[in-house]
């Protein structure tokens, strides 16, 4: 992945949690992140003062986030734990309570999502918020098609598969492939964002000056929560509540 394309899908991220964890709380969040990698997101809220999981199948990437996370203070280090295993097994793993549960980019590589939402439900605080970040279903040939791929883009047509960018099989989803799914373990739609609306289709490694980044990073955050940009986003950020609560 472009370095500016990391960039800006994890600055996205962190505005929109943000602002989520602004409006459903607690003051201290007790957050789990389901497929968090080195823990570039996990970082970012443990310094925000939350309470951190991490769980990853994956031990190189573990240790990666190991790495990051000696860096920090030991007041923040005291407050992030990490965990290896598979998402579906977190009820043993991790059992919660969860105020926040990520999952992001993990639910593509599942040909059955069931199992895992399901996990994450049994963890989930009375009131808690779940963040689920996926391949955007509503407009799979946007990537190939600004790309000058045409038949990548025509294949993308009506079909929820593709391939990524390592040569792994994966789906793109919609908000009706959880939706009902969720509804069964007493989870609402929240509301949901673009992520990378402008800038996917870009390979740069380099980042701009700080000046023009800042401006491009403010029109992804606005694009990401306007219609019609959100709709053609890279990726689509959904979020549910578990209570009465909703918006559009």
């Amino acid at each position: 992945m472009g370095r500016l394309r990391d960039v800006v899908r994890q600055h996205v991220l962190a505005a929109q949690l943000a602002e989520l964890l602004a409006v459903r709380g607690p003051r201290v969040a007790r957050v789990l992140d389901i497929g968090c990698g080195q823990g570039t997101q996990a970082l970012l809220l443990a310094r925000a003062g939350h309470e951190v999981t991490g769980l990853d199948i994956s031990a190189d990437l573990l240790t990666l986030f190991e790495s990051e996370l000696s860096a920090e203070s030991a007041d923040l280090r005291s407050r992030v734990r990490f965990v290896q295993g598979p998402g579906e097994a977190v009820a043993e793993l991790a059992p919660g309570p969860f105020d926040l549960i990520l999952c992001h980019g993990v639910l593509p590589y599942f040909d059955d999502v069931r199992t895992l939402l399901s996990a994450m439900s049994t963890v989930a605080a009375p009131r808690a918020t779940l963040s689920l970040l996926v391949r955007n279903g509503l407009a799979p040939a946007m990537r190939p098609g600004l790309r000058g791929q045409w038949a990548d883009a025509v294949g993308s047509f009506g079909s929820g598969d593709y391939t990524n960018r390592l040569g792994l099989a994966a789906h793109a989803h919609t908000a009706e492939d959880f939706d009902q799914i969720l509804h069964g373990d007493g989870w609402r739609p929240f509301g949901w964002y673009g992520v990378r609306v402008l800038t996917d289709h870009r390979e740069d490694d380099e980042l701009p000056p700080p000046d023009e980044l800042a401006l491009l990073l403010a029109a992804e955050r606005e694009a990401g929560r306007r219609d019609p940009y959100r709709q053609v986003a890279a990726l689509l950020h959904f979020v549910y509540a578990r209570d009465s609560d909703t918006r559009d």
